[in-house]
């Protein structure tokens, strides 16, 4: 078995708001690399081939190299630790246990794209995340790290945290520069995207905590050492947030393509109570959910891609048999309706009313009425947003009602005629 937590949650960093410390135990290294060869920052990662680890899975150099290329006074690299999604909690560990990984990674974003405000967007909800990371960066402002940097970008470079609005939309980077300019998190439709019209209207770069927290250790191992991480064809290592009917929850580092059964079984031990498994809400509550069918796949972006669902965020939550899907579908899907920030009456108005059917159906009073209205709203719903939450609500409510039909009423089979 391969090592775990063996790069990114490695004991020896767990070091806290302590920057001589995080020093001792080897970091900076990779930003000093990074300052002394700033044009090979971007091919590295894309030797490395980083996917940006807050849902998407991005290629994080192409994402680097589009601000790079973009001309403005004062350009921003953002670090989003939002997290807010239910099932989803390996940001606020990095942030608090080891502010300075990330911190340096984001810093070796800005010599990349040569950006001298960087600001780490932070959920107020998380309050010994906030503390840690506002400890850490004021340990930075007197460090030679970081002043070494102002005759490679030309100016100073300049930390904040600065708490987000602590809601779920907030998270999505067109909401993350609204607030940043100081005005609701409302998402916009793109374009433009933030890297060419951001925050102060300057080119942005927006990047999830766990993506930068990489970021120091493929400048200072390089490329081959990152792709030799992960399993087959897939790069690196992978936080899985793992929660539910398990014996062992908890946030796990393993290599990118771990089996889900593995994640389940060997690091998680197994089902409680000995049930069996039923399904994962995989990546969050957003996505395809994946039956006891799909144990064998590997975790990494694409071989989930291929089961129609995504990896997203890592969060991993199991459900036994004996559970009711369709009482956690209606959960999420609350959640969702409860996140929506209301300006697109069709995510407000659809996820309510997809919340108060599934409601009815968990609570033995739905009809197969209600499931038909339920496939129409999936129907129609999707793409109406402006961001991707009503599309997340709909996934898993149509995922839900492919998986698990028998969950749901079923209309009255037809009277034979006499």
């Amino acid at each position: 078995m391969q090592p775990v937590n063996h790069v990114l949650l490695h004991p020896a960093i767990q070091v806290g708001a302590d920057l001589n410390r995080w020093r001792h135990a080897g970091g900076g290294v990779g930003l000093i690399k990074a300052a002394g060869q700033p044009a090979a920052i971007i091919p590295t990662l894309e030797a490395a081939d980083l996917r940006g680890m807050g849902g998407a899975g991005f290629p994080t150099w192409r994402k680097w190299a589009a601000a790079a290329a973009m001309q403005g006074e004062t350009k921003y690299v953002v670090c989003n630790g939002n997290e807010d999604e239910p099932g989803t909690f390996k940001d606020r560990h990095l942030l608090r246990w080891t502010p300075h990984q990330v911190i340096e990674g984001a810093l070796i974003a800005a010599i990349a794209i040569q950006a001298s405000r960087v600001i780490f967007y932070v959920n107020p909800h998380q309050t010994d995340s906030i503390a840690e990371m506002r400890t850490a960066v004021a340990q930075w402002q007197d460090s030679d790290l970081l002043t070494g940097l102002e005759p490679i970008i030309g100016q100073p470079v300049r930390l904040e945290v600065i708490a987000s609005s602590g809601r779920y939309i907030g998270g999505e980077e067109t909401a993350v520069v609204s607030w940043l300019n100081q005005r609701f998190p409302f998402p916009s439709r793109k374009p433009p995207f933030p890297f060419e019209k951001g925050v102060e209207g300057q080119p942005t770069l927006i990047n999830n905590t766990e993506t930068l927290a990489n970021v120091p250790h493929i400048l200072n191992n390089g490329a081959d050492w990152y792709r030799a991480l992960g399993r087959g064809d897939a790069c690196g290592t992978k936080l899985y947030s793992l929660s539910g009917d398990v014996l062992n929850p908890g946030l796990y580092e393993l290599p990118m393509g771990t089996s889900l059964r593995d994640l389940v079984f060997t690091h998680g031990g197994g089902m409680l109570d000995g049930r069996a498994f039923k399904a994962v809400f995989t990546g969050g509550p957003s996505n395809t959910l994946l039956t006891a069918r799909d144990l064998d796949v590997a975790l990494d972006f694409d071989s989930v891609r291929a089961r129609q669902s995504r990896l997203g965020t890592g969060a991993m939550i199991v459900m036994s048999e004996g559970t009711s899907i369709v009482r956690k579908v209606a959960d999420y899907v609350e959640f969702f309706a409860n996140g929506s920030c209301g300006q697109c009456p069709s995510c407000t108005c659809g996820t309510f009313q997809m919340a108060r059917l599934l409601d009815r159906i968990a609570t033995g009073r739905g009809t197969a009425a209600d499931v038909g209205a339920l496939d129409h709203l999936c129907a129609i719903l999707p793409g109406s947003g402006r961001c991707a939450l009503i599309d997340g609500a709909v996934t898993v409510v149509k995922s839900a009602l492919h998986s698990f039909p028998e969950e749901y009423p079923q209309p009255a089979a037809a009277t034979a005629d006499h």
